[in-house]
C-alpha cells in the first residue's frame, strides 16, 4: 500500500465481480463454492476500501439477467447474500459503513429483502463509507424506470418536455444522490459492461483484469487503484501534457 497516493483516490469505485463459476470449474468445485469464495473477496475489498479511505463502493452483486440461471443457483446466491449481510453488520457499524442497494429489489425473496432493508436501516446514520449492492440490477432497466418517472411527471403537469436535462435524469436514477463512479473495475478478463451503470460510467476510467473474482485479493485491488492514479482524466478536454 506504500505506493498508493491517499490524496488521489477515486471517490467512487464500481466493480463488476466476475469469474466465480469459472474459478470453481477449474478446481472441480460447484459454482456455489465459487460464489462462497467470492463472498470472502467482497469482505476483503470492502475492508481495504474503508482502510484506505474510499468514500463510495458499488458492487454488481446480482444482475437482472442472473434470474435466468438455474433456480438452485439463484436461491443459493440469495442465501449467501443473507448470510453475508448478517455477518457483516457488526463490522459495518463499527467502521461507519452505510449499506445501500440499487435495482429492482422487489424481485428478491421476501426473507432476503427483509434482512437487506433491516441492515440498510441500521446503518443509515453511518458516514465514513457507502457500500452499495446492485441487486436484481440492470442499467437499461434503470433507464427505463427513469423514463417512466419522467413520463408520469409530464402527464401530471409537474414537468414539461423542456424541463428534461441531464441533471433531471441523474436526479431520477437509482443512484440519484451518489457521485458517478470515477473508476470501474471488471475481473475475469471480459471486455464488456454487462448492463452495469450505463448512464453513470460515461466518463469512468475502466480497468479490466484477467484475474477471476475469487482470486482478486487486496494486492490485486491496490494494483488496480495504482493504475488509476497513473491516468490523466480529461472528460473530453485536451491533455494538459500537450
Amino acid at each position: 500500500m506504500s505506493n498508493i497516493d491517499l490524496t488521489k483516490l477515486p471517490e467512487h469505485i464500481a466493480i463488476i465481480m466476475d469469474g466465480n463459476g469459472r474459478w470453481a470449474k477449474k478446481r472441480g468445485m460447484t459454482r456455489v463454492m465459487g460464489h462462497q469464495r467470492g463472498v470472502e473477496v467482497v469482505r476483503e475489498v470492502v475492508r481495504t476500501s474503508r482502510e484506505i479511505g474510499i468514500q463510495w463502493l458499488t458492487l454488481y452483486a446480482f444482475s437482472e439477467e442472473n434470474w435466468k440461471r438455474p433456480k438452485s443457483e439463484t436461491m443459493a446466491l440469495m442465501k449467501l447474500l443473507k448470510r453475508f449481510l448478517k455477518s457483516e453488520l457488526k463490522e459495518m457499524l463499527e467502521n461507519g459503513i452505510q449499506l445501500r442497494t440499487i435495482g429492482r429489489t422487489d424481485k428478491l425473496p421476501e426473507k432476503t429483502r427483509k434482512v437487506l432493508f433491516d441492515i440498510i436501516e441500521k446503518t443509515t446514520s453511518n458516514r465514513d463509507m457507502v457500500l452499495t449492492l446492485a441487486l436484481s440490477y440492470g442499467g437499461r432497466q434503470e433507464i427505463l424506470d427513469t423514463i417512466s418517472k419522467i413520463s408520469r411527471k409530464i402527464e401530471s403537469g409537474a414537468l414539461t418536455s423542456s424541463d428534461i436535462s441531464e441533471k433531471l435524469v441523474s436526479d431520477l436514477l437509482y443512484t440519484a444522490d451518489m457521485p458517478d463512479p470515477d473508476f470501474l473495475i471488471r475481473t475475469s478478463g471480459e471486455h464488456r459492461i454487462s448492463n452495469f451503470l450505463l448512464w453513470q460510467i460515461a466518463y469512468s476510467e475502466i480497468y479490466v483484469t484477467k484475474t477471476l473474482w475469487p482470486d482478486f485479493d487486496k494486492k490485486e485491488y491496490l494494483a488496480a487503484i495504482l493504475d488509476y492514479q497513473k491516468r490523466e482524466r480529461r472528460f473530453g478536454a485536451t491533455s494538459s501534457r500537450g
